[in-house]
């Protein structure tokens, strides 16, 4: 009972249930990703993602993002969705996290490129 009432009033965890009886009557599966997140495409032309697990709107790679947002890339196009051994695979963003990005400080000041004019 406890999951269902998730599913009809918890947006952020999963899908609905509108989103659920929507996807199941006029959606179209158009394709998935690595991540387990599902694409789908409706008769009018609506386009929407159903994420696998946490939903994080930058979990969607950049193959399915220009998809998603009707945007024609020509470089997509002409690879189509070829991966090279030098491209890194996608990441969902990192701020906030372990894994966020700061710079080498190592444990000293900055060297400030001015000097303040208060001593």
């Amino acid at each position: 009972m406890l999951t269902l009432l998730k599913k009809i009033f918890i947006w952020w965890n999963q899908e609905t249930l509108g989103t659920k009886l929507k996807t199941l009557f006029y959606g179209r599966l158009v394709g998935s990703d690595s991540f387990g997140n599902k694409y789908y495409e409706s008769k009018d032309g609506k386009r929407w993602v159903i994420y696998g697990g946490e939903i994080d709107a930058s979990k969607i790679p950049n193959e399915w993002y220009s998809w998603i947002h009707f945007t024609k890339n020509k470089i997509e196009m002409m690879h189509q969705f070829k991966k090279y051994d030098w491209q890194k695979p996608h990441q969902s963003n990192q701020t906030g996290t372990e894994n966020a990005y700061h710079p080498n400080k190592n444990n000293e000041q900055i060297k400030k490129k001015y000097s303040s004019w208060k001593s």
